[in-house]
């Protein structure tokens, strides 16, 4: 610590004691964050379980806190509503100096796109950044983001702050880096844990309300969703809910993903390339050379469940029932549309299946399947779906101390 940062943080005092010295510490820190000095605000409390953020305070210091910190990693989100104050590409980022960063809501958190204050009447209002949470190139699987509600997302795009947020140039980007992904955008060598998530309410264009995964080839390993919630979002294209662009992986366990609608609007991608438009799509879609490994999901009241043209993804133990929510671009309902193929086993299946490579097999699977009587939570009570489909975790969010 330099003499100047001394004097700004002690002023002329002598060393304090150690209690008043990690007390001034708190209130004024400078962080290096790519290269840059960063004063970090003096509400950011450090306890000796994490760095803690409470209501109108700002995640990202805390993130970049625990970023730099070799021994304690660990954020903690106090339960409110944490909107952007400012326009922007996230409200929240991860990028290669963040991984091992775990940030964990502790109670009710909403995260939102949303602050009609700065939107004024731009047709993305009252949304003012592109992704809600964004994890960039070089996050490892030890990355955990859990517990909280995500939603607000309304196709905003802007490319300022590009260098701050994703710092690293190595792999390539084109617009679905900006557009797709809007309640979560994850690119490059990324494979983050997310955890008990309520993604909702989220719209993107063309793809990618609720998640755009965009490995770019990177997909030796996953992005693991467990326990995560997707409803209501919509895509004017695409994946509303999960989008996998080509060369993508994501591991999706025990995840519920109820009316999402793809496929609202024109397919303005094809019209620019002059390839075949998307026109009926599902709400997790799997592009080529991508991969999903759905286990223990439900699927229900969505416009279509699945459509997969990469021929690699397994669907397990899952409930697919009246994906037959109307609106959008016209075409019949289906649950799972497997144009070259995968594996499905153990599934429940009640609705149209699209199977030219004839994988689906009544053997292992029960197709034709009668109502799975779900109850309010979604648990289905009827006794052939006992092994299949989500099952909501029990409440164990932390309480702050």
């Amino acid at each position: 610590m330099n003499g100047l940062v001394k004097k700004e943080i002690f002023g002329n005092e002598r060393w304090p004691s150690v209690r008043a010295w990690v007390a001034k510490i708190n209130s004024i820190v400078r962080v290096m964050v790519l290269g840059h000095a960063v004063v970090v605000s003096s509400a950011v409390e450090q306890r000796p379980d994490g760095f803690y953020v409470s209501p109108g305070e700002n995640i990202q210091e805390a993130m970049n806190l625990a970023a730099q910190n070799s021994t304690q990693k660990t954020v903690k989100v106090l339960a409110g509503t944490y909107a952007p104050q400012a326009k922007r590409q996230a409200l929240i980022w991860f990028n290669r100096t963040h991984s091992g960063v775990r940030v964990e809501a502790v109670g009710e958190v909403t995260l939102t796109a949303a602050n009609a204050a700065l939107a004024g009447s731009a047709r993305s209002a009252p949304a003012v950044v592109n992704h809600v949470v964004y994890f960039g190139d070089g996050i490892g699987t030890n990355t955990v983001l859990k517990g909280f509600r995500i939603t607000g997302a309304n196709a905003y795009v802007t490319d300022k702050f590009l260098k701050q947020m994703e710092p690293d140039e190595s792999v390539p980007k084109n617009s679905f880096f900006l557009t797709d992904g809007g309640a979560i955008k994850i690119f490059g060598r990324s494979y983050p844990i997310l955890e008990d998530l309520e993604i909702v309410d989220n719209y993107a264009t063309p793809c990618g309300g609720g998640v755009s995964v965009q490995h770019q080839g990177f997909n030796t390993n996953w992005v693991v969703f467990r326990n995560c919630v997707f409803r209501k979002n919509r895509a004017q294209v695409t994946g509303a809910a999960v989008d996998l662009l080509e060369g993508s992986a994501a591991k999706l366990i025990n995840c519920l993903f109820v009316e999402n609608a793809s496929n609202l609007g024109e397919d303005i991608v094809a019209r620019k390339s002059g390839e075949p438009p998307f026109t009926n799509s599902g709400v997790l879609t799997v592009f080529q050379k991508s991969r999903a490994f759905v286990d223990n999901c439900t699927f229900t009241g969505n416009r279509n469940a699945v459509d997969d043209l990469g021929g690699l993804s397994e669907y397990r133990s899952s409930i697919f029932h009246k994906n037959d929510r109307p609106g959008g671009l016209a075409g019949l309902r289906y649950d799972l549309d497997l144009a070259k193929g995968g594996l499905v086993q153990g599934c429940v299946i009640s609705g149209r299946i699209i199977d030219p490579q004839k994988v689906v097999s009544g053997a292992t699977n029960l197709l034709n399947a009668s109502d799975p009587q779900f109850d309010q939570n979604f648990v289905p009570r009827a006794e052939a779906c006992r092994n299949a489909g989500y099952r909501p975790k029990p409440a164990t969010t932390p309480r702050a101390q």
